[in-house]
């Protein structure tokens, strides 16, 4: 259930970088049913075929690590939201720091030039700079420094969700896609570490709660869902849900170190800093959604309305 958003009385122009993602797209049909107008930055037009035909929404492509192409994205919004966020690379932590680090300190730098008053940054649970485990957590905490250090006239509020669900999502898609792969067998590194899944549209609300600041002026929420799953849990959760068969072998620490490795080649489901992700919970240690006046959605409630077969789907709704 989406908390009762606070009133807004004007259209804002609103910047948005990462907009072609999961939680971009579901981010940018709220803002447009809420009648706001956007300007979303893109490397290819070709990512964002389905907002061109949106009146209200303005697609450039361009250099988004260029300070000149961000500054005349900014011109004229009244706040800018940063998506901006990628789980694997083909290097050894540089392209983390690029697409984290790097594209965040421009973007501060021509938010600066440009006027631009507001940012809502998208962070990740577990991010820290220093003792973040993994390139990903660790270059997602450095970008949060620069947010918190930036000058002293930029409003900003940050958000640091589990992970993220929904219909098209990386999570649920991914584990049932292996297990047809694998033939209802997945090895499975790190089974026991947890996350508190929240489902993309509590996520989206949450931004829209922000879009003013207000009382979410320079806070930090963590974004979890109702339920604290082991990424086994997860699994057999999705399997269930999409009526597959689901054997899991547990793999020890040393193996799922190797099963990363031997994995984490470009293009592949699973990494090495994606292990070294996994050894740090994704839970909530605030309750960020309540904070909000979100009552957010479970996985187990809703993963069957995309995985379950459509025969099963049907019979589901109507019985309902």
């Amino acid at each position: 259930m989406h908390a009762p958003l606070p009133p807004i009385r004007r259209s804002l122009a609103i910047f948005i970088a990462g907009g072609t993602g999961f939680v971009g797209r579901e981010l940018i049909a709220r803002l447009v049913r809420a009648g706001h107008r956007l300007r979303v930055v893109t490397r290819d037009l070709r990512h964002a075929d389905d907002l061109l035909p949106l009146s209200s929404v303005e697609v450039i492509a361009g250099d988004v690590y260029a300070i000149d192409f961000l500054r005349g994205g900014l011109a004229g919004c009244d706040l800018a939201i940063n998506l901006i966020g990628i789980l694997n690379e083909r290097g050894h932590g540089g392209g983390f720091r690029r697409a984290h680090v790097e594209f965040t300190r421009t973007l501060l730098a021509a938010i600066a030039e440009s006027g631009v008053p507001r940012l809502l940054q998208m962070s990740a649970l577990g991010a820290d700079a220093q003792r973040g485990p993994s390139h990903y957590l660790a270059t997602k905490g450095a970008a949060e420094q620069l947010v918190r250090t930036a000058s002293a006239r930029l409003d900003w509020t940050i958000f640091r969700p589990s992970v993220i669900f929904g219909r098209g999502d990386s999570l649920t898609h991914r584990f049932v896609g292996l297990l047809q792969l694998g033939a209802g067998l997945l090895p499975l590194a790190r089974a026991g570490a947890r996350f508190a899944p929240i489902h993309v549209s509590d996520v989206a609300t949450a931004f829209l709660c922000a879009l003013t600041g207000g009382a979410t002026s320079r806070r930090t929420y963590e974004l979890c869902g109702p339920e604290v799953l082991t990424l086994e849990q997860i699994v057999r959760l999705s399997a269930a849900a999409a009526q597959r068969p689901c054997h899991i072998l547990r793999l020890p620490a040393a193996l799922g170190r190797l099963q990363a490795a031997v994995a984490g080649l470009p293009g592949k489901p699973f990494s090495l800093d994606n292990y070294r992700s996994l050894l740090v919970d994704s839970v909530c240690h605030e309750d960020g959604c309540a904070r909000l006046g979100i009552t957010p959605a479970s996985l187990s409630a809703l993963a069957p309305l995309w995985l379950a077969p459509r025969t099963a789907l049907a019979a589901r709704v109507g019985r309902g």
